[in-house]
């Protein structure tokens, strides 16, 4: 995994400190014992998500919830493995240099960061854009800006509005709930600065993908709770919501290529502080107070162990009167979003969540 790293004098954290920082020994600590495998995956990938999946073996990745943190975060990942495919079709893999982007600190340590996507079509149209928050994956212990590139770029394009994607500090370096505190610290600082971006505060949504996704949830809970500006909607995609290891895409997709059953504990292993962390309602979502929270979409791919934590999710938003619309896509795993050049399931769910934000924004 790719590390981002933030430019620019640091700020003062606006909420909350998170856990205390961790012995960077944890980074080294040896990876919980697989689970029993109680079922294989039955339900086909389609072609073309395939063909970004068999990257991944010719990168050299290893099985996530076998190495340790540090060995983890150098393996290669989903968005390295699309890249190699794009490459193998013959196509460019540099970015849409029509969207530009700036690296802001929200808080004062280095992974306190934001990284903000400008559209090129805002140049000299005097009216302030949409301002969407997004909160990338990798299960609060992977991943970084970089890899999770291609949604906010191309949700900025899209909408033509000011993306922030926020970096926050990972486990097990910090450990639950520093990443929510992080999300709500670095939300209430992209309203405030939105002004100066060309962005409009009063229309703003969150985003957020597999852990991101829960961060957007939680962060609309926290400005609901903390009197901050309102948003407009949220988008999640395949968030971790439910804590119940029995969840019918625990069994089906338990061998599921790139995010697999034997990760979820693997992630729970290093970002949890203690035993009752993952009941905690921040992480069991479905169990958290919802009322009044702004319509939701949540997007789930089928081959994916996360895919019931959406569509639970869903019905405990109905249940509190909350107005969501969740979609999950046949043939496709994990990491799906964002691939649209080449997965056709990708490019369908790109124009939905597209399509629904625009609603949300009056656009």
């Amino acid at each position: 995994m790719r590390w981002g790293w933030c430019v620019g004098a640091a700020a003062a954290l606006a909420i909350g400190g998170g856990a205390a920082a961790q012995s960077p020994a944890a980074l080294n600590d040896a990876p919980p014992p697989l689970p029993a495998t109680a079922a294989t995956q039955t339900v086909p990938v389609a072609d073309d998500m395939r063909s970004i999946l068999d990257q991944l073996p010719l990168l050299g990745a290893r099985a996530i919830a076998t190495l340790t943190p540090v060995e983890a975060r150098l393996e290669p990942t989903a968005a390295d493995a699309y890249n190699a495919a794009i490459r193998k079709s013959g196509m460019s893999v540099a970015p849409d240099a029509t969207v530009t982007t700036q690296d802001l600190a929200y808080g004062a340590d280095p992974m306190q960061y934001a990284r903000v996507y400008r559209p090129g079509a805002a140049a000299g149209t005097g009216a302030p854009l949409p301002l969407l928050v997004y909160y990338h994956g990798g299960g609060w212990v992977l991943a970084d800006l970089t890899a999770y590139d291609a949604t906010p770029r191309l949700l900025a394009k899209q909408l033509n509005a000011i993306v922030v994607s926020v970096e926050y500090r990972r486990a097990p370096e910090y450990r639950f709930p520093a990443q929510h505190d992080d999300a709500a610290a670095a939300y209430a600082w992209a309203v405030r600065n939105a002004p100066a971006w060309g962005a409009d505060p009063a229309r703003v949504a969150l985003a957020g993908e597999s852990a991101g996704g829960n961060l957007a949830l939680n962060t609309a809970i926290y400005a609901r709770d903390h009197a901050l500006a309102r948003p407009a909607h949220v988008l999640a995609i395949y968030p971790i919501a439910n804590s119940d290891p029995a969840l019918p895409s625990r069994r089906d997709s338990v061998a599921a290529v790139p995010l697999d059953t034997a990760m979820l504990g693997w992630f729970a292993h290093y970002y949890a502080a203690g035993a009752g962390d993952t009941a905690d309602p921040r992480l069991d979502l479905v169990r958290a107070d919802l009322r009044g929270l702004p319509p939701v979409t949540i997007v789930n791919a089928q081959i994916d162990p996360l895919r019931s934590d959406g569509e639970t999710l869903a019905q405990a938003l109905r249940g509190a009167g909350v107005s969501v619309q969740q979609r999950t896509y046949g043939g496709v795993t994990h990491e799906f979003f964002g691939m649209g050049r080449l997965v056709r399931g990708a490019y369908d769910a790109e124009l939905y969540a597209v399509a629904r934000l625009k609603a949300a924004f009056g656009l």
